[in-house]
């Protein structure tokens, strides 16, 4: 084992060499030896190799924000669960005053025109009535939701002393999602079992975000009595702010939302410091239908899982061969009327999709792009194929799925059980798709939804909740005071 002498990076050159992975090397360019100054960071994506920069300023925005959220988990600590009960009560009630929501729905109509300009789908990021609601309900369910903290999960009674396994709080946890602002506040849900929480928000939702935290969520922390710090806004547009996040040892759980390439890179940089991740990125739910589907029931569940474009929505449908030509017309008669309530529709189909359509009605598609998700804004986007039995299509799904959903239409009921035990992925059903969602389907909000791509989850589920964000602490209560493992008797004590 060779000794080492360590320094601190001031410039980089271009050619120079920046080695990763144990082996492997990664070459500074021109732009980047440039751009770096004494003071920045420079992070090595550790499956790729890819050098992201994060300058100083960046850094030191980002550490300042942490520094915050740590002094707040400890004063958390000495806060009442009645409280942070307040808080989620006060920041609902901000939220349904049409007061403090102006400047929220001025901010976000800014963001919706800037992202329209830039060619951007808005159909996550304008703040509707439904979307204000459903935070509002959110935020009232974790008022509701009793606190996690000091739960006991395991008692176990042995001679002379008794064993308690409970929940305890986690520390402080990181964000970075993209524009949706109603994460914003459904992750706020941390705060429930006495976590902190440091949020970074894309470019085109931070204005938004910005003032949901003035006008909403600050005030709220305040008027309850909680450290302002218990939720901080990193007000950075760069990603080199979410970089620094990931990177900073400091956090208990690293979550990330968004697209998948920008989570998968998120979740390396974090795991490379040491931290826990819970990613939540590319999605696409697909629905298989076979030879015992009820046309309408088929019909029913493709028409209402094209209500909008989410992870959850349907992406691809699966006929099975011997379904196939009865079936077609019902999935293509769901697609009209989905695309009647949008606007129009674009379908995609593999070859022996393609025999059952009408010329010039799909794009062609190789099965290997079956895994491609399509993301629409107004007009639903599907890919559609056929496979020789019920079997080869959970082995399409596990093949070139994101792993995510999977729903079967079929009456037959061995059929049924068959397909949950063959297809890899942690959300299955018998209708739409459009049900994965925490708060929709368990009344809690999440803070995303994991899908299996990278393997399965372990021992929690793929809907992380802010309930589901805790640790586990063991306590002994010693009843009888001779308790001695190598069965020695309590001496006399002198007195």
């Amino acid at each position: 084992m060779g000794g080492a002498t360590t320094a601190r990076l001031e410039a980089l050159t271009e050619g120079m060499a920046i080695p990763f992975g144990g082996d492997r090397v990664s070459f500074v360019d021109a732009a980047l030896a440039k751009a770096f100054r004494p003071g920045d960071r420079l992070v090595v994506a550790p499956s790729t190799g890819e050098l992201l920069h994060i300058p100083a300023a960046d850094h030191a925005l980002t550490a300042r924000i942490v520094d915050r959220a740590l002094e707040a988990f400890t004063a958390l600590g000495q806060v009442s669960d009645a409280a942070v009960t307040r808080f989620f009560e006060a920041f609902a009630a901000r939220l349904e005053d049409d007061a403090a929501f102006a400047p929220i729905a001025a901010a976000n109509a800014q963001d919706v025109a800037g992202a329209r300009v830039r060619s951007r789908a808005v159909g996550r990021l304008e703040l509707t009535p439904v979307m204000r609601g459903d935070m509002i309900a959110g935020l009232r369910a974790w008022a509701a939701e009793p606190s996690s903290r000091g739960r006991v999960l395991e008692r176990v009674t042995r001679p002379g002393f008794t064993v308690d396994q409970s929940t305890a709080p986690l520390g402080v946890v990181g964000f970075v999602f993209e524009g949706r602002p109603n994460v914003f506040a459904d992750a706020c849900g941390v705060l429930r079992g006495g976590n902190a929480a440091v949020f970074r928000i894309g470019s085109d939702a931070l204005g938004t975000a910005r003032a949901i935290a003035e006008a909403a969520l600050t005030p709220a922390l305040v008027q309850a009595g909680l450290p302002t710090g218990a939720v901080g806004l990193i007000e950075s547009p760069a990603h080199a702010a979410g970089w620094a996040l990931f990177a900073d040892p400091r956090l208990s759980l690293a979550v990330a939302r968004g697209s998948g390439p920008a989570v998968e890179l998120l979740g390396a940089i974090a795991r490379a410091a040491g931290t826990p991740v819970s990613l939540h990125g590319t999605g696409g739910a697909w629905m298989v239908a076979d030879g015992a589907a009820d046309p309408d029931r088929l019909f029913a569940a493709l028409f209402h899982s094209l209500d909008r474009k989410v992870c959850n929505t349907t992406n691809v449908v699966c006929l099975t061969a011997d379904a196939a030509p009865s079936l077609m017309p019902v999935v293509l008669a769901a697609l009209e009327a989905a695309g009647g309530r949008r606007s129009g529709r674009v379908l995609h189909a593999t070859p022996p999709a393609m025999e059952l359509l009408p010329s010039g009605l799909a794009q062609p598609l190789a099965e290997a792009e079956l895994g491609q998700e399509w993301e629409w804004d107004e007009t639903p986007e599907v890919s559609l194929c056929v496979a020789a039995d019920l079997l080869a299509a959970a082995s399409l799904f596990n093949a070139w799925s994101p792993r995510l959903a999977a729903s079967l239409i079929s009456e037959d009921a061995a059929a049924q059980a068959a397909f949950h035990r063959w297809v890899d992925a942690p959300f299955t059903s018998d209708g739409f798709t459009r049900w994965v969602d925490g708060q929709y389907a368990l009344d809690r909000p999440e803070l995303g939804l994991s899908n299996w791509s990278a393997g399965r989850l372990f021992a929690r589920s793929a809907i992380l909740s802010g309930d589901g964000v805790h640790t586990v602490r063991t306590r002994v209560r010693q009843t009888d005071p001779d308790l001695d493992r190598g069965g020695a008797p309590t001496p006399e004590r002198r007195r």
